[in-house]
């Protein structure tokens, strides 16, 4: 068997390494089961070295011994220091490649010493050669340096040879980039990128911390700035909150002693809602589609042109990425698979081509539909219309999933909301289908845009399971709808049972296929006319004569009358 090949997504804020199995790329995970390494090296102050996760919780109070982003710096010929030590940006690089080819070993049990490093389409030559060296100093051979855009196209196209045009969207933790790649016969190419080294899901973090900065100002007289490990507490709060709120409408922060003045504690207490947050966060979205239609006129193509929108990045997951980029290009961007994973599964697929194995399309479990609920609301045309289609899970959400949207009673006083749900693509619910319905009674009697928080869960088992909260009170109810994509309750299956059972007598125990057609008979008489139930009743009786006396010639006849008539019952 063939050396296996390294696919590694080398990332400005994280890392990760996958390889191909059985013609599918997987990500490898560490001892704990965490597959993103944070791309982040330290020393602390005994002199040990940490890598990923260790290093990125002593930056904030130890900045001086530890490096983030070095990406950035490579091929700038400058150096970083650690502590006291000082190293070049390819061995900061070789520091996280070699953790991520010693996981790979340690999962595979083998030595490892190939790999396909992906690097962004802007880098240029120098900054190549370092990514290169990186890896030779991490004791990998890199046999091919990918672009980040050509390894989400690959993980997300296994045909290749369908002409078309897509367009990479790549928001990370610290850079952005977009590129407009076209697949011809069996070729990937970016054909034009654009993008901002400086930009990224940090400055969302960045935001949301000098929000609770000037919350903690004007509530306590108080500036946490210069307070390291205050601020350290800050910055996992706001990356928490953000996480949150890319899957829920409100997110609570709440830090017991963060500080203290004149020996009083402070304690930060606040909610941070969705539309705050989006508020912070717009002015850099603007930025990012600034840069895509650049790209596009480089390509000389328009928004019609595409035909395909991939998300990369872990901040492509805030809601309204998504939604900016469906106003623009009249399309939802494709989020199947996991955007801090998807350059990763990438590089694994072009390791697989060039090590001569045959490569299989990703497999993901996602929803076959939007799941969604009915409201009073506009239209796209702006017509007032009493049943607008409110997708909350969307089609080729990854499973399992979890997503929840606020809406708000109409009327003051309201005492109880109905949530119908729907499953279906069309802005009017009444195109789509009724899947479940259920009523929320006991509301405070608040003045109207009272919020009511509605949550759907769906498993990998297609099991939906939808809550509405009331936000003020907590008072909350639920419905399971199970499967969602499958709509037979178990009467039905009952029911359905027995009608096919019937047929496959001459297979079973008589009496068994009898007792059988008794019950669904029993079951359809209260729904009879009168002429219908008499015919039916002296059918049983028959029946139930004969499996009294056990007597099989005599069961034959009436069973067959039975049969008959249910038959006809049922057409």
């Amino acid at each position: 068997m063939a050396e296996p090949i390294l696919g590694i997504d080398l990332g400005t804020t994280n890392s990760e390494v996958a390889v191909l199995k059985a013609g599918r790329p997987e990500v490898i995970p560490d001892e704990s089961g965490n597959r993103i390494l944070p791309s982040v090296v330290g020393i602390d102050p005994a002199g040990r070295l940490l890598v990923g996760e260790a290093a990125l919780n002593q930056h904030l109070l130890y900045p001086e011994r530890t490096v983030r982003s070095i990406k950035r710096k490579m091929g700038s010929g400058e150096t970083v220091r650690l502590g006291e030590r000082e190293f070049s940006p390819q061995e900061i690089a070789a520091i996280l490649l070699r953790t991520l080819k010693e996981r790979a070993e340690r999962h595979l049990g083998r030595p490892l010493g190939k790999a396909v490093i992906t690097v962004p389409a802007y880098f240029n030559d120098a900054q190549r050669q370092a990514t290169r060296e990186a890896g030779q100093i991490a004791g990998l051979e890199v046999v091919r340096l990918l672009h980040e855009p050509t390894a989400a196209a690959l993980v997300y196209q296994a045909d290749l040879t369908r002409p078309r045009k897509i367009l990479v969207y790549d928001l990370g933790g610290g850079t952005f980039d977009v590129s407009v790649v076209q697949v011809e016969a069996g070729v990937v190419e970016v054909i034009a990128s654009h993008g901002d080294n400086h930009l990224g899901g940090d400055d969302f973090d960045r935001e949301i911390v000098e929000l609770l900065r000037e919350r903690l100002e004007e509530t306590y007289g108080v500036d946490v700035g210069s307070d390291r490990r205050a601020m350290a507490r800050l910055w996992r709060a706001a990356v928490a909150a953000k996480l949150s709120l890319s899957d829920r409408p409100y997110a609570r922060i709440r830090e017991e002693f963060l500080t203290e003045q004149d020996g009083v504690p402070i304690h930060l207490d606040l909610e941070l809602s969705r539309q705050e947050y989006e508020a912070l966060i717009s002015p850099y979205l603007d930025r990012t589609l600034d840069a895509l239609y650049i790209a596009l006129r480089s390509a000389a193509l328009t928004v019609s042109d595409i035909d395909e929108v991939l998300l990369v990045g872990g901040a492509t997951r805030t809601p309204l990425v998504q939604e900016r980029l469906a106003e623009e290009l009249g399309r939802f961007p494709c989020a199947a698979v996991d955007p801090d994973l998807g350059v990763a599964l990438g590089a694994a697929v072009q390791a697989g081509v060039l090590a001569g194995e045959k490569v299989g399309s990703v497999l993901v479990d996602v929803t076959p539909y939007t799941f969604g609920i009915s409201y009073l609301g506009k239209r796209r045309d702006g017509a007032l219309h009493p049943w607008v289609f409110a997708p909350i899970l969307r089609k080729n959400t990854p499973l399992p999933a979890s997503k929840a949207e606020v809406f708000y009673t109409l009327t003051d006083a309201q005492e109880q909301v109905e949530i119908k749900v729907y499953q279906g693509e069309d802005e009017d619910a009444q195109n789509n289908v009724l899947i479940g319905a259920f009523t929320v009674e006991g509301l405070r009697k608040a003045p109207a845009g009272d919020p009511i928080v509605v949550r759907f869960d769906l498993d990998l088992d297609g099991i939906l399971k939808v809550t509405a909260t009331e936000k003020a009170t907590g008072l909350e109810k639920s419905v399971r709808i199970e499967p969602a994509a499958c709509r037979l309750g178990p009467e039905a299956i009952t029911s359905a049972r027995a009608k096919i059972s019937a047929w496959f007598g001459s297979e079973e125990e008589p009496h068994a296929a009898a007792r059988i057609l008794v019950a669904e008979a029993e079951r359809r008489l209260p729904e009879l006319g009168e002429e219908d139930r008499a015919a039916l009743l002296e059918a049983l009786t028959a029946v139930g004569q004969a499996l009294e006396r056990q007597d099989e010639a005599m069961l034959q006849a009436p069973l067959e009358t039975l049969r008959e008539i249910l038959y006809y019952l049922g057409h």
